[in-house]
């Protein structure tokens, strides 16, 4: 029987959570929000009932288990826990949408693969190769400017790119449950960071305009970058070659190398996030993780899955 990654995450996370002496929690049923309090979008139910206990035992004053404000560190995924990852990963629209920009310059591209297949829509064919042919992709389409001009590339297509099947900005496809976890977090004295697989200079230009998390907040993967003085300017320039990947066992060494400190809760959707919540939950005192499992890939609803250790 072949293993979704999903159900291989829920294995490993179970196990992780026996490990810790974790409670496993479920969202409740009902379909009625509360219309006052913290997260007012939730259902009812212990999964919600989880994050407030937790946030309150941590933040009250005199509490066994409270963690001072510079300890409250909330690490959060991004695609398919912050926002919409389906069809694909939204940052592959923004390569593809890059090559189709870019083609009049690179006439070979039309008999060179995998470009080709994305210049003719089939996206099927272009992803054929898999991780080697994405790399070459991201490097034809992320490398060879500066980061200033990159910047500017990703904040137009932000602005004006939209989802295949909604018609509706990439950046409206985020979900409304973790825009108000995040909030809920910060009013409560948490920093959170963003630890994700996609792009860090691809994320920081949007994200404290969409979710309140600022640049120097962001970690994601990235690709190497050299000083030059150009025109007598001093600029950083983007080189096709990769620095870190910021996904899987490289969470947490993003993390540490960004932050300095393990979270005390993270949150997240896939596998590539495991060792994130692991190494979360693995610290001493009162830890919290969250894991969001999608059970309807048509309309992306979530069933909220609560990893809630000690």
């Amino acid at each position: 029987m072949k293993i979704t990654r999903a159900q291989a995450l829920v294995a490993a996370v179970l196990a992780c959570a026996l490990a810790f002496a974790t409670t496993i929690v479920h969202a409740a049923d009902s379909s009625t929000p509360l219309e006052t309090g913290p997260l007012p979008s939730w259902n009812e139910g212990k999964a919600k009932h989880s994050v407030v206990d937790f946030v309150a035992k941590v933040t009250k004053s005199g509490s066994p288990d409270f963690v001072p404000v510079p300890k409250r560190i909330a690490t959060f995924d991004n695609d398919g826990t912050l926002w919409a990852e389906q069809p694909m990963y939204f940052q592959a629209f923004f390569v593809f949408d890059r090559i189709k920009a870019l083609a009049p310059q690179h006439p070979e591209w039309k008999d060179k693969e995998p470009f080709a297949s994305v210049l003719k829509g089939d996206m099927k064919s272009a992803l054929a190769g898999a991780e080697r042919a994405l790399m070459e992709m991201v490097m034809a389409t992320h490398a060879g400017m500066t980061t200033e001009e990159f910047e500017k590339i990703v904040k137009d297509w932000i602005a004006s790119a939209k989802h295949p099947k909604t018609g509706r900005l990439y950046t409206e496809m985020v979900y409304q449950p973790m825009l108000e976890v995040l909030a809920y977090l910060r009013a409560k004295g948490f920093k959170t960071f963003i630890v994700s697989g996609g792009g860090i200079e691809f994320m920081r230009p949007w994200t404290e305009r969409v979710y309140g998390i600022p640049p120097e907040q962001v970690i994601g993967s990235s690709i190497k970058t050299k000083f030059e003085l150009r025109d007598g300017k001093p600029v950083l320039v983007r080189k096709p070659e990769l620095n870190f990947i910021d996904d899987g066992a490289g969470k947490p060494v993003g993390i540490n190398q960004h932050i300095g400190c393990r979270p005390i809760a993270a949150f997240g959707n896939s596998d590539g996030d495991l060792q994130m919540l692991q190494w979360t939950a693995a610290g001493s005192g009162p830890r919290f993780c969250l894991y969001v499992h999608h059970t309807d890939a048509e309309r992306e609803k979530d069933d909220w899955s609560t990893i809630y250790p000690k």
